[in-house]
C-alpha cells in the first residue's frame, strides 16, 4: 500500500482539491507540504498530534515537511472555531511561544538541509504594506464568498471584528508566499480551515495561472484533534512539565472504547495488520489496545523509558502488577494544613484533580471520590498530618489516581 492510501485507509484525508496530482506527488515523494501552528501557547497539545504523526510519516515517504509558525498571524488570531475573539499576545509571548514549538516538533519532524524547514510568517507578514497587500491580494477576494465561508459563520452573530476577518487573507497569503519562495505545492491543514486554504489555492492560480501547481487537502485533524486534546481540567500537553508522561499516558489509556482503534489508526505508526488484530477485541479485552496506544503514544512522545515506567505505573493502579512510583504525586506542607488539617476538597484542588473547591464539593457529593480505596461523601472531609505518614492514594471518578505524602 502507498502512502496515499495509507493515509486515506487510516482516516486521515476528508476532502482534496485535486485527487489525481495530490495522490502522485505524495505517492513519489515529491510534495512540498506546510501544516500551519498558530502560537497561542508555550507548548503544543494533543490536538496538534495528529499534525504532527502526519509530518512525520509523510517525510518517512520521502515528502518534505514545512512547519509553519503563524508568529505574524498570531498577531491577530483564527476565528475558525471561536465563538469570541482571542486576546492579543504581546510580541515577546509569540516569539517564546515560537521557540518551545520548534523544540517540541524537533521530536517528531527531522529539520535540516533538504529535510524539514520551519519558517515563521512574520518574515513577511509584520513587513506588508497594507495599501499594496489591497491591491496584490484584496482584489482576488469576494467579500460574498468569503462571509459565506464556514470559519466565519458562528462568529456573524457575535460580531466579528475587521482584524479576525482579514485572517483568511493572511492565511492564503502565507501559501502564496511559500509557493514562490520554498517550493511548496501543497497545504494540510484541518476540516475547520477548509475555506481558509482554498483561498491560498485560488489565490495561487489567480495570480500565477490556472497552470500554478497548488494542492490542498483537508484532515479530520481539527474536528477530531481538538476533541482528543480536551479533558475536564484543560487541555492534554506535550510538554512534560505541564502534562507529565504518566498523566499523558493515563490520557490515552482512558479513551472510549468506540475511539480506541481510531486513534491508533490515525495516529500510532503501528501497521494497519497489527491494527486489525486489536480491532477484533471486544469487551474489557479492549483494555489490552488502550494500553498499547497509550504505551506507543507516550514513547513517540517522552520516550521508551518514560512509557515503560507509566506502563508499570498503570498496571499497578489496573491490578495487573507493575508499581506505583510513577503516579502524579503532591507533597503537602505545612502552610497547606488550617488547624492541623486539609480538607478533602482543598486536597482535590491542590492535586489539581479538580479544577475549583466548588467543583471539588459537586464531586464528593456525588460519589465520585476515593481516598486511599474509600469512597467518601462528606464535603467537609478533612484530614490531618498523621493520615498522610503513609501514602494516600485519592482515586477521581474510575480512572483518575494521585498519591499524596507529606
Amino acid at each position: 500500500m502507498q502512502i496515499y492510501e495509507e493515509l486515506v485507509a487510516r482516516g486521515l484525508i476528508a476532502q482534496v482539491t485535486d485527487e489525481k496530482e495530490i495522490k502522485e506527488l505524495i505517492n513519489n515523494g515529491k510534495a512540498v507540504f506546510y501544516i500551519g501552528f498558530d502560537p497561542t501557547a508555550d507548548s503544543l497539545h494533543v490536538g496538534h498530534f495528529m499534525a504532527l504523526c502526519l509530518m512525520k510519516r509523510l517525510q518517512m515517504a520521502g515528502n518534505r515537511p514545512i512547519a509553519l509558525i503563524g508568529g505574524g498571524t498570531g498577531h491577530i488570531g483564527d476565528p475558525s472555531g471561536r465563538t469570541d475573539m482571542r486576546s492579543m499576545m504581546t510580541a515577546e509571548q509569540i516569539q517564546h511561544n515560537c521557540d518551545c514549538f520548534k523544540e517540541q516538533m524537533s521530536r517528531f519532524i527531522e529539520f535540516g538541509e533538504d529535510k524539514a524547514m520551519m519558517v515563521n510568517n512574520a518574515e513577511w507578514l509584520l513587513n506588508l504594506n497594507y495599501v499594496e497587500l489591497l491591491r496584490e491580494v484584496g482584489a482576488c477576494f469576494s467579500v460574498n464568498n468569503m462571509l459565506r465561508a464556514e470559519c466565519y459563520k458562528q462568529r456573524m452573530e457575535k460580531g466579528l471584528s475587521f482584524l479576525e476577518f482579514n485572517y483568511m487573507i493572511m492565511q492564503s497569503y502565507d501559501f502564496y508566499h511559500l509557493y514562490q519562495h520554498y517550493g511548496c505545492n501543497m497545504q494540510f491543514g484541518g476540516d475547520d480551515q477548509w475555506s481558509n486554504m482554498l483561498g491560498g489555492t485560488e489565490l495561487i492560480r489567480k495570480k500565477l495561472g490556472k497552470d500554478a501547481f497548488a494542492m490542498t487537502i483537508t484532515l479530520l485533524l481539527n474536528s477530531e484533534g481538538k476533541k482528543m486534546g480536551k479533558t475536564a481540567n484543560g487541555a492534554v500537553w506535550l510538554d512534560r512539565n505541564k502534562t507529565t508522561p504518566y498523566e499523558f499516558f493515563q490520557y490515552w489509556r482512558n479513551v472510549s472504547d468506540a475511539d480506541v482503534i481510531k486513534c491508533m489508526k490515525m495516529l500510532t505508526f503501528l501497521s494497519l495488520e497489527e491494527i486489525a488484530e486489536y480491532e477484533k477485541l471486544e469487551g474489557s479485552e479492549l483494555n489490552k489496545a488502550k494500553e498499547k496506544l497509550a504505551y506507543e503514544l507516550t514513547a513517540l512522545v517522552h520516550g521508551e523509558e518514560d512509557a515503560k515506567a507509566s506502563l508499570e505505573s498503570a498496571r499497578a493502579l489496573f491490578g495487573a502488577g507493575g508499581n506505583m512510583d510513577n503516579m502524579p504525586t503532591t507533597t503537602l506542607s505545612d502552610e497547606d494544613f488550617t488547624d492541623g488539617k486539609i480538607s478533602l476538597s482543598a486536597l482535590l484542588v491542590k492535586t489539581e484533580l479538580c479544577p475549583s473547591n466548588s467543583e471539588a464539593k459537586r464531586l464528593i457529593k456525588q460519589g465520585g471520590v476515593s481516598v486511599n480505596d474509600a469512597k467518601v461523601t462528606d464535603f467537609a472531609a478533612a484530614y490531618d498530618k498523621d493520615f498522610f505518614k503513609d501514602e494516600v492514594i485519592i482515586k477521581k471518578g474510575k480512572k483518575d489516581y494521585h498519591k499524596v505524602t507529606l
